[in-house]
């Protein structure tokens, strides 16, 4: 999706390395290590579901044109070719060679 290095970099810092610290008596006690990195209720985990999405969606879409993968045709004149369904972390892959 051509982001800046930069900002890729500071992405993996941000799941690879997090660390915190608790406010004792108002003063910041030393910081510790997440262990488990991000998590389900992250504020940034939406937006990385997001990305990896958008990603997929590309490939997935560029699959269909070179005829790699055949999506499912609806409709006769005018149809369109579904290949796959994206609803928040949720994706339906569909093949129109398997089905028929």
């Amino acid at each position: 999706m051509n982001f800046p290095t930069i900002w890729t970099e500071w992405i993996s810092e941000c799941i690879g390395s997090a660390t915190t610290s608790v406010l004792v008596n108002r003063s910041p006690a030393e910081e510790f290590s997440m262990e488990m990195g991000l998590w389900q209720r992250d504020p940034l985990s939406p937006y990385l579901i997001l990305l990896a999405a958008e990603g997929f969606n590309v490939l997935m879409t560029s699959l269909v044109a070179t005829g790699m993968f055949h999506g499912y045709h609806v409709g006769r004149n005018d149809g369109v070719t579904i290949s796959h369904l994206q609803f928040a972390d949720d994706t339906l892959l569909l093949d129109g060679k398997k089905l028929c």
